[in-house]
């Protein structure tokens, strides 16, 4: 009889059963299953250049959220999720060693250097113990391979060429099933307990009844969000009218979050709007959520062409700017007391709520740096710090989009802060006559949207 196999699936950011490659090859590969997450010491220290703290509250209890979610998921499929303090590397090598059983070690491989450079030591002590590595590419909607570029230095550096390319020439992948059963632990291995606020150095947040993103973390949450704002409300059928809202729940999907931490999968999303669109309707709003997806593709794809010039203060093009480190003017914009209503309302709903509409997020970057003139990463570390829905590579890539250094053909732009402030928010700034109140979504027109920008010769 031949000795059995285990397999450990570490999950990072792909906190969820459906839709997921590590879990779907390990249920062909082993008798046995760990799923294994680690709290990895690193993401509770400070940030690169400016030492926030790299977790925040928000994010923190989103991710807790999420880890007792799937290991509630899994212990009714015949598993647990095993939790670990301690670095990935070292947790794995431990439990390499105390089982003895380990025939491959499974997992999602990801874009930035923090989370490689962990790729490669795990590859390293796998190496050293004779045990297989497998790895997938799972966080965006078309798959890596699936690219109509020969290598990834052919990704174009405009989104809508990319756009027009990858939606003439490519697939999306279609779902992988989710496992009824997941094949059981080793006998013997506790599963862990999960970290508190305090274990990890942060403070529990305390709710704000105002905030436009009440919701838990975890995969059970987000299938149920998808649902109603698919299929309970209809919601979706108007996105593209409401996306650019402040106020409420219902004016955007909301899925950020998740898609950040993995607990939806991208293509789960792609396959409901198809099947909405055969089944309900289909119009500009439900493309235009493949559409914010495609976005959300395209900076994970920058990461990896342009690795960590993502994070350098001149960016992808190598411009020189003369940014400014001003404490006084920072503490100013990330308190929300510039004076510029529009701006200190949306840094001041960052603050209490761990979230902010991505108009807003659009409105608050461009002060920063093109009114304030500050280093971009100040503002993008303060965003990782603070937001519930951190991504890495679309928060840098935004960042970089917002400061003029990052993938952007058009020059001198920048937000008109007042007229702004009336079309979007008219309660923060001085009542518009005629206009509706704070939850008003305004018409959409030609200089609306993403091209919403005055330039030296144009103020809208």
């Amino acid at each position: 009889m031949s000795a059995s196999r285990t397999v450990i699936c570490l999950l990072r950011n792909d906190l969820r059963l459906h839709d997921n490659e590590v879990f779907h090859w390990a249920q062909r590969n082993a008798d046995h299953i760990i799923p294994l997450y680690c709290f990895d010491p690193r993401h509770y220290q400070g940030t690169y250049h400016f030492n926030f703290p790299k977790t925040g509250p928000f994010r923190l209890r989103f991710l807790l959220d999420s880890v007792k979610d799937l290991r509630a998921t899994l212990r009714k499929r015949g598993s647990t999720l095993l939790v670990r303090q301690g670095k990935p590397e070292d947790v794995v090598s431990d439990l390499i060693q105390q089982l003895g059983s380990v025939t491959a070690v499974a997992f999602h491989e990801e874009v930035a250097s923090e989370e490689r450079n962990v790729e490669k030591k795990l590859k390293a002590i796998c190496c050293q113990n004779k045990v297989k590595v497998q790895t997938f590419w799972g966080s965006t909607l078309y798959h890596r391979d699936d690219l109509p570029f020969t290598h990834i230095g052919g990704l174009p550096d405009v989104y809508t060429q990319f756009r027009k390319v990858v939606e003439g020439q490519s697939r999306v992948r279609p779902v992988l099933s989710t496992p009824a059963q997941v094949k059981s632990l080793p006998v013997g291995l506790e599963e862990g307990t999960i970290p508190t606020f305090e274990g990890l150095g942060q403070t529990e947040p305390v709710e704000d009844c105002r905030s436009v993103f009440p919701c838990r973390g975890g995969e059970t949450e987000a299938l149920a969000r998808l649902k109603h704002y698919f299929w309970d409300t209809n919601a979706v059928a108007a996105y593209k009218e409401t996306r650019n809202g402040m106020i409420g729940v219902d004016y955007s999907t909301k899925f950020s979050p998740w898609l950040a931490l993995g607990c939806i999968s991208p293509r789960y999303i792609y396959e409901q709007i198809k099947k909405y669109e055969a089944e309900r309707t289909a119009n500009q709003s439900t493309y235009w959520v493949i559409f914010e997806l495609l976005w959300r593709d395209y900076f994970k794809f920058v990461g990896l062409k342009y690795g960590n010039r993502i994070f350098h203060m001149n960016g992808l093009q190598d411009k020189h700017v003369s940014w400014k480190t001003d404490m006084t003017l920072f503490n100013a914009w990330k308190e929300g007391r510039t004076g510029v209503p529009f701006v200190d309302a949306n840094m001041r709903e960052l603050a209490l709520t761990g979230f902010m509409s991505n108009r807003g997020r659009q409105n608050v970057a461009s002060f920063l740096t093109k009114d304030l003139g500050l280093d971009w990463r100040q503002g993008a570390e303060w965003f990782e710090y603070l937001l519930v829905d951190h991504d890495v590579c679309s928060n840098y890539g935004n960042w970089l989009y917002s400061a003029g250094i990052g993938n952007d053909p058009r020059e001198n732009r920048k937000f008109n802060m007042i007229k702004q402030g009336l079309d979007y928010d008219n309660n923060s700034g001085p009542p518009a006559k005629g206009r509706k109140g704070s939850s008003y979504t305004p018409r959409q027109h030609k200089d609306r949207g993403i091209d919403f920008y005055f330039s030296n010769k144009k103020s809208f």
